[in-house]
C-alpha cells in the first residue's frame, strides 16, 4: 500500500480498484455490461459513488432537470414547513387580543405545531419505506393546505389549535425525508449542493417566514398568515403532481447486468403514478422499530441535541422579541419586529458560506493527512460557530434585559443565525455520513429531538424568564448550549473507526444479503469479494427490510 500521504489519491486509487475486482476486469470495462463510455461509472477521472446500474429508471441515472425539478419542488415545501411553524411567533398579541386567552395559551398555537413538526417525522419515514416518496410528499402537501383553510376561516380558539397540530404533522412530510430523496437521486460529488438547498430552505423558513408573516399580520390581519400559506401549498401541491418523481429504487439485478435487460425508459405520464414506489416486502412497523433504534447511536443522540438547543434558542428570541420590541421603549410596529430577522438570516448565509468552506477543507485536510475519510473529520469545523453562536444568544439576551438600542440585538440573532446553520450543517453532515443508508431515519431522531426541545421551549419560556429574569435566562441558555457542544469532543477521539492504513470507508459482511434498497448505497451484490479491504461492516438486521451501517464503537 502507498503511504498515506497520497492522501485523496488513494482513496480514489482504491475506489477504481475495487470496482475493477468487484467487476472482474481492469479499468472501466465492465465484463457482461454494455456500456457507452466510462463516464456512465465516472466523474472527472474518479469512481460515481454510488454506483449506478445501467437501468434507465434507475434515479441515479435521470436527467438532471428530473432530479432538480424533484429536489426543488421538495424543498420548497420545506420552506413553507417551517414559515407554518413560525407564523404566529408575531402574531401573540393580536391573537391573544381576538380570542381573549393568555399569551400562555396562544403559546401553544406554536408549542404543538413545532411538536408534532417533529414527531410527524416517526410516521412519515415509515410510511415513505412502504408506500414511496411521491405518496408521502403529496399527502403531506394537501393536509398543510387543508389545515391553514381551516385555520383561516375558524372562529374558535380550540379549532384553530387543531388546525396548528396537524398542519404541524402534514409539513412533517418535508422534514427528514427530504435527505432520503437527495440519497436516492445524487451522487456523492453532487450532494453538497442539494443538501445546501435543503438547508437553505430550512433557514429561510425559520429566519424569513417571521418577516413575510410580520407584514400579512400588520396589514391584513393574522388569519392571512393561513391564507397565505394555504394558497402557496396548494399551488406547490398542483405543481408538485407534475414535478415530483417517485425515487424509491429495488435493485433487482447486479451491477454486472446489461443494459438490454432492463425496461426501457418510463414515459412521463407512467413516472406519475402514485403507486411506483410501494413496496409489499416492506413493514411499518419494522421500519418503525428501525427508527426508534437510531436513538441508542450517539453521533445521531448527538447531532438532535446540538439541532435541537439551536432551533430552540432561535425560537425563544423570536418569541421573545414579539414580546419586547412592542413595548416600550422601543413600540415596534409587528413589520418592523419581522425585519430584526433579516439580521438572523443574514448570519444563516455566512453560515452557509463558511461553514460549508470549513467542512470540506478540514475533512480533505485530514483525510488526505490520514489516508483514510471518516465522519468524525466534519466535527474540527464546529469550533468557530459552536463559539459565536453561544455568544450571539448572550449579546442578543444582555441587549434586551438592559433595553439597549435594537442594534445590539440584531447583532447578537446574526451570530445565532450563522451559529445555527453552520452547526446543524456540520453535525446534519456527520449523522448522514456515519449512517449513509438510514440518513432518513437518523434523522428522525434529529427533528424529533428539535421539535420536542422547541416546543418545551416555547411553552415554559414566559415562566422561565420571570422566574430568573431576561439575563440570566439568556446567560443560562449560553451555559447548556455549551455543554451540548463539548460532547463532540469524546465523539471525536473515541468515536473514530479503528482502522489500518489499509481500511477504506466501505466494508461488507460476506454473510449479508441483499435486500431492499440497501444495495444503492453499497452494491453490495457487485462488491461481495472485497470485505478483506474495508473497516465498515454493514449488518443486516434479522428480519428488517432496512439495515444499519456500523463500525467499530458504535455496535448496536
Amino acid at each position: 500500500m502507498a503511504n498515506t500521504s497520497q492522501g485523496l489519491d488513494i482513496e480514489h486509487a482504491r475506489d477504481s480498484e475495487i470496482a475493477a475486482q468487484a467487476y472482474g476486469t481492469k479499468g472501466g470495462d465492465i465484463a457482461g455490461t454494455v456500456i457507452e463510455s466510462e463516464k456512465h461509472l465516472t466523474f472527472d477521472g474518479r469512481s460515481r459513488w454510488p454506483q449506478p446500474s445501467m437501468d434507465p429508471n434507475d434515479p441515479l441515472n435521470w436527467t438532471m432537470l428530473e432530479k432538480y425539478t424533484t429536489c426543488l419542488t421538495v424543498c420548497f415545501f420545506t420552506f413553507l414547513a417551517t414559515v407554518n411553524a413560525s407564523n404566529f411567533t408575531v402574531a401573540v398579541r393580536p391573537l391573544a387580543k381576538e380570542f381573549e386567552e393568555s399569551q400562555t395559551r396562544i403559546g401553544f398555537l406554536v408549542v404543538f405545531n413545532i411538536l408534532l413538526l417533529g414527531l410527524g417525522n416517526i410516521f412519515w419515514i415509515p410510511m415513505m419505506r412502504l408506500v414511496g416518496k411521491r405518496p408521502v410528499f403529496l399527502a403531506g402537501l394537501a393536509i398543510l393546505t387543508g389545515m391553514n383553510w381551516w385555520g383561516y376561516s375558524t372562529h374558535s380558539y380550540n379549532a384553530l389549535l387543531a388546525s396548528k397540530i396537524l398542519s404541524g404533522f402534514g409539513a412533517a412530510a418535508a422534514d427528514a425525508t427530504v435527505s432520503g430523496l437527495i440519497v436516492d437521486l445524487f451522487f456523492i460529488h453532487e450532494r453538497g449542493t442539494s443538501m445546501m438547498i435543503f438547508h437553505t430552505a430550512l433557514s429561510a423558513g425559520f429566519f424569513l417566514g417571521p418577516l413575510i408573516n410580520a407584514y400579512i399580520v400588520q396589514n391584513s390581519g393574522w388569519r392571512w398568515t393561513c391564507g397565505f400559506l394555504g394558497i402557496a401549498s396548494a399551488v406547490t401541491l398542483t405543481v408538485g403532481t407534475f414535478t415530483i418523481h417517485e425515487t424509491n429504487y429495488v435493485r433487482t439485478k447486479e451491477l454486472t447486468a446489461p443494459v438490454e435487460s432492463y425496461p426501457p425508459k418510463r414515459s412521463w405520464l407512467a413516472s406519475m403514478s402514485i403507486f411506483r414506489g410501494y413496496n409489499r416486502d416492506a413493514s411499518f412497523f419494522k421500519s418503525f422499530l428501525t427508527v426508534l433504534g437510531m436513538a441508542a447511536y450517539p453521533p445521531v443522540t448527538f447531532t438532535g441535541l446540538a439541532v435541537g438547543v439551536f432551533t430552540g434558542w432561535n425560537i425563544v428570541i423570536q418569541l421573545t422579541s414579539s414580546r419586547t420590541f412592542t413595548q416600550p421603549p422601543y413600540d415596534w410596529k409587528i413589520g418592523s419586529l419581522g425585519l430584526l430577522s433579516i439580521a438572523g438570516f443574514i448570519g444563516a448565509l455566512f453560515g452557509f458560506l463558511i461553514g460549508g468552506v470549513l467542512i470540506d477543507w478540514t475533512s480533505r485536510a485530514m483525510t488526505k493527512r490520514n489516508g483514510r475519510r471518516e465522519p468524525e473529520y466534519r466535527l474540527p469545523a464546529m469550533v468557530f460557530p459552536a463559539f459565536f453562536g453561544p455568544m450571539g444568544v448572550l449579546v442578543f439576551g444582555l441587549c434586551v434585559a438592559h433595553k439597549t438600542s435594537w442594534v445590539g440585538p440584531a447583532f447578537g440573532y446574526a451570530m445565532q443565525g450563522f451559529g445555527l446553520t453552520a452547526v446543524s450543517n456540520i453535525a446534519v453532515t456527520y449523522a448522514s455520513d456515519s449512517y449513509e443508508r438510514l440518513a432518513a431515519e437518523a434523522l428522525v431522531t434529529v427533528f424529533v429531538l428539535r421539535g420536542t426541545i422547541g416546543a418545551i421551549l416555547a411553552l415554559f419560556i414566559v415562566n422561565w424568564q420571570e422566574a430568573t429574569g431576561l439575563q440570566n435566562t439568556f446567560g443560562e441558555m449560553v451555559a447548556i448550549q455549551y455543554f451540548v457542544l463539548l460532547m463532540a469532543i469524546p465523539l471525536y477521539f473515541f468515536g473514530r473507526r479503528g482502522a489500518s492504513d489499509e481500511a477504506s470507508p466501505i466494508h461488507l459482511d460476506p454473510c449479508s444479503s441483499v435486500s431492499m434498497d440497501a444495495t444503492r448505497g453499497h452494491d453490495v451484490a457487485a462488491l461481495r469479494g472485497t470485505q478483506q479491504q474495508h473497516s465498515t461492516r454493514v449488518h443486516f438486521l434479522e428480519g428488517l427490510e432496512n439495515y444499519h451501517i456500523c463500525c467499530p464503537g458504535r455496535e448496536p
